[in-house]
């Protein structure tokens, strides 16, 4: 297996690999991996004649220092599971001086207003560090497709957009949610709860399909305050939001419009763990 560090040698590694025709499939992470990961990477494998995976906890997409410090970092246990799905797949492990130059701040974007819904209305300059970071990674690596995970729905929107901005030659694939077997969304943050809470956190779905019924005969304004009476009812989680909006502007859905596919989402705090989740209404 292949590790790199710093980002010329991955460049100059990468030159010297690929042909005119290869194609690069790149899978983005922080980390912390889970199935949910090492299925974007199989697909990733399946698809391209090389694979790279970045594992790098970006600094400028966190707008809460706590919750930056304590992102778990596994990168040992990272690369073994990285191996067991193949050992070919090249790993870029950058630290921050690396990646910033000593510069720890991210560029403003305009993403045509994808920034301002729900999880940057409540993380302000979030997708900014996301964009700025992406960017980079994308110059870096070169990819033909880059591969994210449904449960960021809003971030794969946000991407897409920058690379249309920015007439980025990549694909941005977006592949299913992986799920406990409660269906919690997978996430390098359920390292952080208890069994207790992760047994607990099924809820989240649970409301979302039940929500998804509601939808089906009630407005969303209605469905919303039933999402918003349930979890005033349940003192181990803190409901940040829940919004059902348009799949491809975001926009709120104040009404049903047959033609549209609406989405919601959610984010909730269990024991100061944050935990997001979507599931398409149509």
């Amino acid at each position: 297996m292949q590790i790199f560090d710093r980002k010329t040698a991955l460049m100059d590694y990468l030159s010297s690999k690929k042909t005119t025709n290869s194609s690069i499939g790149f899978v983005p992470t922080m980390g912390a991996l889970h199935k949910g990961h090492q299925s974007l990477m199989i697909q990733s494998t399946k698809e391209n004649d090389i694979t790279v995976v970045s594992i790098f906890v970006n600094p400028t997409q966190f707008n809460n220092p706590e919750d930056l410090e304590k992102y778990p970092r596994t990168l040992d246990e990272d690369t073994i599971k990285i191996f067991q799905i193949d050992p070919n797949i090249i790993v870029f492990a950058p630290t921050v001086e690396d990646m910033y130059q000593g510069k720890t701040v991210s560029q403003p974007f305009d993403f045509d207003g994808l920034e301002n819904k729900m999880e940057g209305k409540f993380r302000p300059g979030h997708f900014d560090g996301v964009g700025t970071i992406v960017k980079l990674l994308f110059e870096i690596v070169q990819p033909t497709k880059a591969y994210f995970g449904e449960k960021d729905f809003q971030q794969v929107q946000i991407v897409k957009k920058m690379v249309e901005k920015n007439h980025l030659p990549v694909t941005i694939v977006m592949c299913p949610i992986l799920r406990e077997t409660n269906n919690l969304a997978m996430s390098s943050r359920n390292e952080r709860l208890t069994l207790q809470e992760k047994k607990e956190a099924g809820i989240i779905y649970k409301t979302l399909i039940e929500a998804k019924e509601k939808f089906s005969s009630n407005s969303a304004k209605e469905t919303t305050q039933w999402v918003q009476n349930e979890f005033n009812k349940n003192k181990e989680f803190t409901l940040e939001y829940f919004e059902i909006a348009d799949e491809d502007t975001l926009s709120t859905c104040r009404r049903k419009n047959k033609n549209k596919k609406y989405r919601a989402f959610i984010a909730v705090f269990v024991n100061n763990v944050r935990l997001i989740d979507t599931i398409s209404l149509n």
